[in-house]
């Protein structure tokens, strides 16, 4: 039997049991749509995040510190020892082209045409630290004036939405109030950088001079000066972002303000975004790899079924085994009859399963809002290993139905 008249029969098997056939290829078709769509979703996802933090911030490095036996962010452990004097040392240093600085600042609320709404996040820094044509609307604030950048989700927060030149009140945690103008409107909303997560944020910048009241003395400088928790620094180009890295975190660590201030027990931190994207893309890696495998238990249900249908098949078609051996048909030629038949349930599941998965990871990568990218490689893989699959589950019933005795196959009722 060649494998035409091998592949002829044993379609012809499966279409004469459409719903067992559709119920036995159900597994695979499941589980192969499962770990194609956790697929599709861990690399949407893995684009989104690394597009937000990688995304026009390759030359900027962010410096913070921390307590050396935990994982330190700004506005979580750090410490404002960062003074006006390291900053302004970082910017003398060569390849650099600013250095911003960056601290939360606690707000109750924000008032804006009678309309309070509920508020902390805020951040202090200096009109640096936007990078061109990231505001939308207007212009970055002034330093000394009381004027404010907003995200459009801030601004949208009131019943009455913000827009360029209007006034609003904010008040700090101290109870002290201030009246500022909104200058600016960011272009979107996502949170930028390690600083910031990921995700959008309603959040307002103001100018660190006046409202970043912080100060120590300057061991460097004899005299009080700002100190920041954390800052930012940017390379002039991106192919010298790894040596200002390494010049930030030799001065800072030893000579700056900020190796005086710290306690011992607290290091400075220094990441470029390519350590953080380091960092997400295996979390993300892992993250992916865990779900899939959990959806790869699926395709061992589905696998099952396929042998257990087998067997049942071997047990109906005994009499046809018993004839095909009287009229000269071999073991091989049995075995290859039911292997190809289980190999054939397992392709046509893989095949509708690709595109079930597919279709199911476009949909929601979608709903959620995020870039839709389809690894083909993983199509591939699913062309096979359903086959493989088929061919595995389908062994043993096939190997059974070659060792049935014609005889009493020719007896079996």
């Amino acid at each position: 039997m060649n494998l035409r008249e091998a592949f002829s029969m044993s379609w012809r098997a499966i279409r004469s049991s459409p719903l067992r056939s559709t119920l036995t290829t159900l597994g695979v078709i499941i589980g192969v749509a499962a770990v194609i769509t956790f697929v599709i979703l861990g690399a949407s996802l893995q684009a989104d995040v690394v597009g937000e933090v990688g995304g026009g911030e390759a030359e900027r490095v962010y410096v913070w510190n921390g307590h050396e036996e935990a994982e330190a962010r700004p506005g979580s452990g750090s410490r404002p020892a960062f003074t006006e004097h390291d900053l302004d040392q970082l910017r003398s240093m060569e390849g650099v082209s600013t250095v911003s600085p960056y601290s939360p600042i606690r707000v109750n609320h924000v008032e804006h045409a009678g309309d309070t709404v509920a508020s902390n996040d805020a951040v202090a820094t200096d009109p640096e630290y936007f990078a061109e044509g990231e505001i939308e609307e207007g212009r970055t604030f002034e330093s000394g004036e009381p004027e404010v950048v907003m995200t459009p989700l801030a601004a949208e927060q009131f019943e009455q939405d913000v827009g360029v030149g209007d006034t609003m009140t904010v008040t700090f945690e101290d109870g002290s109030e201030a009246e500022v103008r909104v200058v600016g409107i960011l272009e979107d909303s996502t949170s930028r950088g390690p600083f910031e997560g990921f995700g959008e944020s309603g959040r307002i910048y103001l100018p660190a001079d006046p409202f970043y009241l912080t100060t120590v003395e300057s061991p460097a400088a004899g005299t009080d000066q700002r100190a920041y928790p954390s800052a930012v620094v940017v390379a002039s180009d991106p192919e010298t972002v790894t040596d200002v890295r390494a010049r930030t975190e030799a001065y800072l660590t030893d000579g700056s303000d900020a190796a005086a201030l710290l306690p011992s027990e607290f290091a400075v931190e220094v990441r470029t975004n390519q350590d953080v994207l380091d960092r997400l893309n295996s979390l993300l890696t892992t993250l992916t790899g865990f779900v899939t495998g959990v959806a790869l238990i699926s395709l061992l249900v589905g696998s099952i079924g396929i042998a257990n249908v087998m067997l049942v098949s071997v047990t109906e078609r005994t009499r046809e085994i018993g004839i095909m051996k009287t009229v000269g048909a071999r073991n091989r030629d049995v075995l290859g009859l039911f292997l190809v038949e289980a190999i054939v349930l397992g392709a046509i599941g893989a095949i509708v399963g690709t595109a079930v998965g597919f279709g199911a990871g476009y949909l929601t990568a979608t709903l959620l809002e995020l870039p839709f990218v389809a690894p083909l490689e993983w199509a591939a893989v699913a062309v096979v290993v359903g086959p493989l699959v088929g061919a595995l589950s389908g062994l043993y019933p096939a190997w059974n139905a070659a060792r049935t005795d014609p005889i009493e196959a020719l007896r079996y009722e």
